[in-house]
Order: C-alpha cells, then structure tokens, then sequence
C-alpha cells in the first residue's frame, strides 16, 4: 500500500462503485484504488463529496489536507482518541518538568548533532571557509551546553542560535547559481531553496503526526515546544530529529542533481486574509497584511514529491532491531519509542542521530 497525492486547483473526488476519482476538468481524472492506498494526500483546492468522504470514513484511509500555499491544514483520521490510559500518562508527563527537560535535552542534543554532521560534509566537499569553521565552533559550544540547561527557555535559546549558525553556511552546499537562500524564510518562502525547505518540513510533520495518532498518543501534547491550543506541539517535538536527514540533505540534492529547475517555481503575493492559509497554527506561522513569496509549482511538487517519497524508502541501520529499516519505517518504530518512554517502560527518548 502507498501514498497517493492529488494536486489540484480545481478538482472534485467522488465516489465511483468501489474506488475514488478526481475530475480535473471534463478530460482529466485519475482513480484511486482503495486497496492499494494507505494515505491520501490532497493538495490546493479539492472539493471531497460526502459519499467520497463516507467512503474514506468506512475504509479508514488517512486523509491530509494541505493547501495551495503547501501549508499542512490538517487530517482525516479514524484511528486516534481511544487510548485514554496512555493520554492520562502523557498529561501526567506534561506536569512533571524533569521529564520534559530530559526530553527537550535529548532532542535538541540530536537536531544539533544532525546539523554539524550536515555542515562538516559540507566542509568537506568545499575549500575552508571561515563562517564554516565559526558554525562549527558555535555549533560544538551550544551541543556542550544542553546538557546543563536548567530550563525549557534555555534549550529553546540554543536551538534558536544553533538554528541561525546553521542556516548561516547552509548556502554553501548549493551549487547552481539559480538556487536562492539569503537565510530561513517562512510564511512566506523569499527564495526557491526556503520553497523546497518549507515543503519538505510539512511532508515530514504530517508523516510523524500520523505516526503519533497510529500509537494513541495525543500531538497536541509536546514538550519541548511551547504548548497551545489547536498547536500540534508534540509532532513539532518529534519531527526534529528528521529535518536535516530528511529535508536538508534532500533540498541540497534536489538542486544540485539537476532534478529542479528554475521553471519549477512560481512567485506569488500571499495575503493573511486568504481563505486558503492554514487552518492551524504553528511554530512557522506569523500574522502578516500581505508579503510576496517563492512557491513550487505543480511540477516543481510532483518532483519534490517523487524524490521524497523515494527518500523514505532509503534504508539505514537501526541499532535497536539490529538490521536495516527504511526512513518510513523508522518514524513509525520511533513514534514506538516514545510511547514506551511515555509509559515507563524505556528510561530515555534516544532520537535519530546521523553518523
């Protein structure tokens, strides 16, 4: 079973006897098979009728809904809710700081060792470069100090900094000049690379938010990410160890491979009134009257998309199975982790660490 996208403007998903299919206009459509989809992702403006709907409902197909701006606004899903003992022991964890700031360390110990690997390859491929060497001493300095951090705030302010030397020389890795990156932009993307960046970071939160709910656990209750209402804090909390295995190091190959070109994107003017924004709020939304912005293009997503999902299928070596698992795999066995870390059966949360 797969993943099937459907990217549309202006398409309508209707039931027909025993599958789904998308009208795009009068010649265009495209038949989803049931049996063979694990989760249907749908992107910009599709109208879902209500027996289509009734049917995903009667066969539990994880629906995701991101918009036309490549926001993720949220998900069908039909499993979730029914373990209330392991919901009880998570609000139990939220009142319990020791264990919030064991977890925060342990996360932000990964991201950072995720993001020096990143840059000393990139050292590695260029000619010494000084902001080089400077990220990673300013890197190195902040991963000795997590350990020691006394609170929350303190570990989210040497995420923010490690954050910022990172994205620093992340331009350096880029080899075409048509690559743009002046810095992480969000909300909206100023340049290409963030479009990619930004796209990327959605597929993989969606991926671990459906992780979260195949376990019973509720994505509303993180962490290490500041806690709020309709904030999947929790899925924000455990996406962090894939942002640079997964998105980054994706990003760069996208552009250097030759697989986007300039044509892949469209520039577009983004208004805080557009219907079309995301439904819910997260750590990359801000309130704005209106900006311009840099988007991938219905072919430029259906490359990224290609390219992902073959990401996921990459296999790498996972220690406590003792063999070789696939990235997709290793969410959902990670998602397992947590779960028995939440319940007191494992000590530590141990985060993907690139070697």
């Amino acid at each position: 079973m797969s993943t099937i996208y459907l990217i549309s403007t202006q398409g309508k998903l209707s039931k027909k006897g025993e599958t789904l299919v998308l009208r795009m206009d009068e010649n265009t459509t495209k038949t989803i098979f049931p049996f063979k989809t694990e989760q249907l992702v749908l992107i910009g403006n599709i109208d879902l009728s209500t027996p289509a709907l009734k049917f995903l409902m009667h066969r539990q197909i994880d629906t995701v809904f991101i918009n036309k701006n490549g926001k993720y606004n949220g998900r069908l899903d039909f499993r979730s809710g029914k373990n209330i003992f392991l919901r009880i022991k998570q609000f139990e964890r939220l009142k319990n700081e020791n264990f919030r700031l064991k977890l925060a360390q342990s996360i932000v110990n990964a991201k950072l060792k995720n993001q020096l690997h990143f840059i000393q390859r990139i050292g590695r491929k260029r000619k010494p470069h000084d902001k080089i060497t400077q990220a990673k001493e300013q890197i190195n300095t902040l991963l000795l100090k997590v350990p020691t951090a006394a609170s929350l705030d303190t570990l989210r302010g040497y995420e923010g900094a490690a954050a910022r030397a990172y994205f620093s020389v992340y331009k350096q890795a880029l080899l075409p000049q048509f690559a743009r990156f002046e810095g992480r932009s969000m909300n909206p993307p100023q340049d290409n690379v963030n479009a990619v960046l930004s796209f990327l970071y959605t597929l993989i939160l969606y991926r671990v938010d459906a992780a979260l709910e195949t376990e019973g656990l509720d994505p509303y209750a993180g962490y290490f990410h500041s806690i709020g209402y309709g904030k999947r804090s929790l899925s924000f909390d455990m996406m962090e160890e894939y942002r640079t295995p997964l998105a980054d190091t994706l990003t760069v190959a996208l552009f250097n491979l030759g697989i986007l070109q300039e044509d892949d994107f469209r520039e577009v003017v983004f208004s805080s009134e557009d219907d079309d924004f995301p439904l819910e709020l997260n750590d990359e939304h801000e309130a704005f009257n209106e900006k311009k912005g840099v988007l991938l293009n219905r072919q430029g997503l259906r490359k990224v998309i290609a390219q992902f999902e073959k990401k996921l299928q990459t296999e790498i070596y996972f220690t406590p199975l003792q063999r070789r698992i696939n990235y997709k795999q290793l969410i959902g066995q990670q998602m397992k982790h947590f779960k028995r870390v939440v319940n007191g059966e494992e000590e530590n949360y141990k985060p993907l660490i690139q070697k």
